[in-house]
């Protein structure tokens, strides 16, 4: 939004992609072009004088952040105490859409540097699949692993919708179009061209400043099914199948085979997607049977609606005649099924087999309650019974092409929807279903004292629930009786299991595979969703069939549940009904770890450490077992609940975790920065499969006579989570006034506000901490700057570490071996070093204004910019880098070009705030001060990318 100069020369697209130039110089002529634009924007529907408001409020935003200038901040101050309502909004605006704005031409850049790259030949980039494998083949992996990887991997992303997810689809759609617009500008352009590109962009940025960026309504479950489904159709439907061949091909080039050795279709499905959207009911009592329905019906409606527009379009392309090129006999056979009779096609085989699958395809469709199919088929036909059949006759179309010298047409489409139909079936992604354990219990107690086997289940000692559970799973007859009245509840989780049921006879058996249980805390909580399933069909036993149709996983989140993880795997899978049941699983059993309940619990140090020992105790449980081990890492978008770089992440896992099977949650706003643009979310994806070949099939440092160091190494870590975990709690947990402190100097109050969500962003109607939810508890620190949970303890734990050993120097020489050597504490030290590049203590400072008692608000804020400093020097001290992000100056400079824009959004925000409490106070409400705050925590959002 900077004035500028309209004679500015302008770069041409060589100088743009010169590789000779500040590599950075294209992305801030974006950022220019832009902002540029955006201003225009703004006089043109608001006026000069907003203009000159909104320059002013920058030019003093960046004074009072670079210059730490009082005075700046004291007319920073006046100016927006002096804004009306209507000018607040404005401004606010502005400053939120340059945020969405700055994401896309960040996006493009990054596509331009990687074309840049692979233009100069450059040898293959960290975190893709091309460096994974030279790095396997240079540590002596044979491709025969490599393949063998392939074969047996699930590597699976899980969409969760959650509270901090602020994108509409009308704001996702018009940015995919300045997207695209902008990336044309690095395409040779006569001026004309150029001109009418400026002005197409001019108009996109003027119809993103008339679209409202907020719902006015609630979002509702059924919202955010559909709201997901916009990144299928823009990234995972094309992208996936696109990725598989690009990694079969880089496999080929690595680890060349034999031709007799080749095999046509070695690659299993490895890479599927998961989705908790409709069928995740923990605290939120929106989701039902009837919004796992329709979640089902809404995803198998988009995916076969996406294999009906890719026959149609192949039937265009194979236009191949039978008088010029022969045919197999299957293709003949399923053209001569085709009930096309036209005249036309009487030698086009290929099209008159298509017309066939495109009807069966529509019936399939119909089948599964699609009420319309885009273009109308000829004629009828059966619909398929599963999508092995779908890819069966796509298969025959592809061997009959090979086979007659048309393989090369089989390349551009085909082959790919053929891996579509592999990936997505007819269900598109696997919905997992989850409750919490307390529910359970309640209705398992009511279902045994109706049917007179037990009058209080819940009051029971663990010992005897077993006892009970495992007697009710033996026996034929069932709890449930159709003529009794049962509580609300009971008859909506029982409904809901039964609904499972017909969605995977509709849909398949992957549509619904996982049942998770939230707070697993004893044996009996697994047990009492296995009799749960057997009173709704899902667990059928009593004979030498048994089986059960949801995998049971346990989900540990808190630290004391942590800590028990692995006994009650062993426990478990020690009983013989479970261990029978395992082993129809192919003796694979999934194990769920939150990230985000036990930071809160205990801080960012401890939580990662207990995680970290968990996994370690798990993976001894397993293998003594026999039972292959699969994580489900459940992280969120912010460093506190385990986000940061998912690449490090993996790698960083303990030795045996991983193995080519791994599941983890992609959240709130990170789902749109990840797949919202193709390219991009083709890269994250492929980053997921890079990072879990490495983890499984690389040799680990610490093996054999490394593992002393290692051992050396984890002894030190369990020292220093002890003293960050006092240090942690102590603030938290047992500061008097702390949670005021918390509700007054954070926007808690105002996201929960927020219609950006289904969901409650507390479990209970309290201002406990203890019953808030992860998620907005690290939304809110992250809005306001510190983004706490993301760092505080460590630099507490690190100094009286050091201080308790008269050898400072040794112990300082051991924190930066485990720095340099140990990818665990690597990773730990990138991710806080990330956080506290984004962390702000003068913006903070604002925030804290915001606490009416002077004297709490001092005391806190005092220890957390103590705490902060002991952070930063304990930093430096163990890497060796005074500045932040000094291994990463790409990101660095990211940050702190966003920060003229962000800045003022904060302060915006506080302004906002006071003025909406002191209505509060007064029993009054204004719609458009709240609709100004939401559009803040909106633009923050966006601009800081991984706060929620």
């Amino acid at each position: 939004m900077a004035k500028q100069s309209n004679t500015r020369p302008r770069a041409t697209s060589s100088d743009r992609n010169a590789p000779d130039r500040d590599k950075d110089a294209p992305l801030k002529e974006d950022i220019r072009l832009l902002g540029r634009l955006l201003g225009d924007v703004l006089r043109d529907q608001e006026g000069d004088a907003v203009f000159e408001v909104v320059e002013t409020i920058r030019q003093t935003a960046v004074r009072f952040r670079r210059e730490s200038d009082d005075q700046a901040g004291a007319q920073l101050n006046r100016l927006l105490k002096k804004l009306d309502r209507e000018q607040t909004i404005t401004v606010v605006r502005a400053f939120s859409y340059f945020s969405h704005l700055a994401n896309i031409a960040e996006d493009h850049h990054h596509n331009r540097r990687r074309r840049a790259h692979l233009l100069a030949g450059s040898t293959p980039q960290e975190g893709s699949v091309a460096f994974a494998l030279e790095k396997l083949d240079k540590a002596g992996v044979t491709g025969a692993q490599v393949r063998d990887f392939f074969k047996d991997a699930l590597i699976s992303p899980v969409l969760t919708a959650h509270p901090t997810e602020v994108q509409r689809k009308s704001i996702l759609d018009s940015e995919n179009d300045i997207a695209r617009l902008l990336a044309q500008r690095d395409l040779p352009m006569t001026p004309k061209e150029r001109a009418d590109n400026t002005e197409l962009l001019h108009t996109r940025i003027t119809m993103l400043w008339q679209t409202r960026l907020l719902r006015y309504s609630k979002l509702s479950v059924k919202d955010e099914v559909n709201n997901a489904l916009s990144y299928y159709r823009i990234t995972f439907l094309n992208e996936l199948p696109g990725m598989y061949e690009d990694i079969a091909e880089e496999v080929a080039e690595q680890f060349p085979q034999r031709a007799s050795s080749k095999s046509k279709n070695t690659f299993s499905p490895f890479v599927q997607m998961g989705s908790w959207i409709g069928g995740d009911r923990d605290g939120n009592p929106n989701v039902n049977a009837d919004t796992m329905r329709y979640a089902l019906s809404r995803q198998s409606t988009t995916v076969l609606d996406f294999y009906l527009a890719e026959v149609h379009a192949l039937g265009a392309e194979l236009s191949v005649s039978g008088f010029l090129a022969g045919v197999s006999p299957e293709l003949q056979a399923l053209a001569d099924a085709s009930p096309d009779q036209s005249a036309h096609r009487t030698d086009e085989p290929y099209r008159r087999a298509l017309i066939f699958i495109y009807t069966r395809l529509a019936a399939t469709a119909r089948a599964r309650g699609a009420a319309t199919i885009a273009r109308r088929e000829i004629g009828s036909a059966a619909p398929y019974a599963s999508p092995a059949e779908f890819a069966q006759d796509l298969q025959i179309l592809i061997d009959s092409l090979k086979s007659h010298h048309g393989g090369a047409l089989a390349r551009p489409r085909l082959a790919k929807l053929r891996r579509a139909a592999d990936i997505f079936g007819f269900h598109m992604a696997t919905l997992d279903m989850r409750q919490s354990s307390d529910v359970h219990e309640r209705v398992l107690t009511e279902l045994f004292r109706c049917a007179q086997v037990e009058t209080n289940y819940a009051a029971l000692t663990e010992e005897q629930k077993v006892a009970l559970l495992l007697s009710e799973l033996d026996k034929p007859r069932l709890l449930f009786s159709p003529y009794i009245d049962y509580s609300d509840e009971t008859n909506s989780e029982l409904s809901i299991m039964r609904a499972a049921h017909d969605i995977r006879k509709m849909y398949g058996s992957r549509a619904i595979r996982n049942y998770i249980i939230s707070h697993t805390e004893t044996v009996s909580d697994m047990l009492e969703v296995l009799l749960l399933q057997r009173e709704t069909g899902l667990l059928r036993n009593g004979s030498s069939d048994d089986d059960v149709e949801l995998m049971v996983i346990p989900l540990f989140e808190t630290i004391p549940d942590l800590r028990q993880a692995a006994v009650i795997m062993e426990q478990t899978m020690a009983i013989p009904q479970v261990r029978k049941l395992i082993s129809k699983q192919g003796d694979l059993q999934e194990v769920m770890l939150g990230y985000s309940d036990s930071n809160k619990d205990g801080g960012f140090l401890t939580s990662n450490w207990e995680l970290y020992k968990a996994e370690t105790h798990l993976v001894e449980v397993f293998n003594r077992a026999g039972v292959k081990l699969r994580l489900f890492h459940g992280r969120g978008g912010t460093v506190g609940r385990g986000g940061g770089p998912s690449y490090d992440a993996i790698l960083a896992q303990p030795p045996g975790t991983v193995n080519g099977q791994i599941r983890l949650t992609e959240q709130g706003e990170i789902i749109a920065s990840k797949f919202s643009n193709p390219e991009i979310g083709r890269r994250n994806l492929a980053l997921l499969v890079a990072a879990t070949l490495e983890a499984s099939l690389m040799p680990h440092p610490f093996n054999g006579r490394h593992a002393k160091k290692l051992a050396e190494f984890e002894n030190v870590m369990s020292e220093l989570s002890e003293l960050a975990y006092h240090a942690y709690r102590d603030l938290v947990y047992e500061t008097p006034g702390f949670t005021d402190y918390f509700f007054s100097a954070t926007p808690i109050a105002e996201i929960a506000e927020l219609n950006i969500g289904s969901r409650p962003a507390s479990r209970k109607a309290s201002r406990r901490i203890e019953d808030l939810r992860a998620i907005p508890w690290g939304f809110s620190w992250g809005q306001c700057r510190l983004l706490l949970p993301g760092w505080y303890g460590f630099g507490e734990a690190i100094e009286q570490w050091l201080a308790a050993d008269n050898n400072k120097r040794h112990r300082v020489a051991m924190l930066r071996a485990m720095f340099k050597e140990w990818p665990f504490f690597a990773t730990l030290l990138s991710n806080m070093d990330m956080v506290l590049s984004k962390t702000d203590l003068a913006v903070a400072s604002r925030y804290s204004e915001m606490v009416q008692d002077r004297r709490l608000r001092n005391s806190i804020f005092k220890r957390i910019v103590a705490e902060h400093e002991r952070v930063s020097d304990a930093l430096t001290l163990i890497t060796g880098r005074k500045e932040r992000l000094a291994n990463n100056p790409l990101l660095a400079r990211s940050i702190k070009n966003r920060f003229a824009y962000l800045d003022p959004l904060n302060h915006l925000q506080v302004e906002l705030i006071k003025r909406h409490r002191l209505l509060m106070k007064e029993g009054k409400v204004d719609d458009r001060v709240r609709r100004g705050i939401h559009l803040s925590i909106n633009g923050l959002a966006a601009g800081l990318r991984n706060t929620g």
